[in-house]
């Protein structure tokens, strides 16, 4: 009974850890398509949303499963609560970059960003692609270091929400009201999949260590 029960709790870590990586694919996937108006790449990313979110189900179902039938204590009980609030962070994850994707294929055939905007955002993009894939390996490791690696890779996507700013209040701005609000957006969808990555990387320290590090508000 009891390698059946660790086995569901493996299960249940490895299928959030998936859904980092589901949603690592896609947030990849919107920012190409936003960066080279590729309407079949937004596509994909909002076709593909649906089985994200039934991951989500999939975990949420099978940790309240755990919670009633197998009454879970101590760091078990840790493991299931932190799963519930996990799969939220990262479906949240999939939506920001199912809006990315949204705006690619608002804006087709015409580019979202302009030509010197688009470089941040590339940027962007790789940061957080790389967020949601550590977030996932610290899920199946349960690595405190590489938990905490997620905060200062955060630091880099801050510093690039907070530079975008600065460009949309230079007095050279010339794209207009538009794009200025395209990009606040984006910016902003950016810095929240980053954040939601770096609450689950938290999530897993209170895991380890029964203690939940200071509140990130998502």
């Amino acid at each position: 009974m009891r390698d059946h029960y660790q086995e569901q709790l493996d299960e249940l870590a490895n299928r959030l850890a998936d859904m980092c990586d589901r949603v690592a694919a896609a947030l990849d996937k919107a920012t190409r398509a936003l960066l080279t108006a590729d309407l079949q790449l937004a596509e994909e990313v909002i076709s593909e949303d649906t089985g994200i979110d039934g991951i989500r189900d999939k975990a949420e179902e099978q940790a309240f499963a755990l919670l009633a039938l197998q009454a879970p204590v101590a760091t078990d009980l840790r493991i299931v609560v932190s799963a519930i609030h996990g799969a939220g962070d990262i479906e949240r994850m999939g939506d920001l970059a199912l809006h990315v994707a949204q705006a690619a294929r608002r804006r087709h055939p015409q580019p979202v960003l302009p030509d010197e905007i688009a470089p941040y955002f590339s940027e962007m993009g790789r940061v957080g692609v790389e967020l949601a894939r550590k977030a996932a390996a610290v899920i199946r490791s349960r690595d405190l270091a590489a938990a905490a690696e997620l905060e200062t890779d955060d630091d880099a996507m801050d510093d690039l929400h907070r530079h975008m700013f600065t460009v949309l209040m230079d007095r050279d701005w010339d794209h207009g009201v538009a794009a200025a609000v395209d990009v606040t957006l984006l910016a902003r969808f950016y810095e929240r999949y980053a954040d939601h990555a770096v609450a689950v990387a938290r999530r897993i320290v209170y895991v380890v260590t029964g203690q939940m590090p200071g509140p990130l508000t998502v």
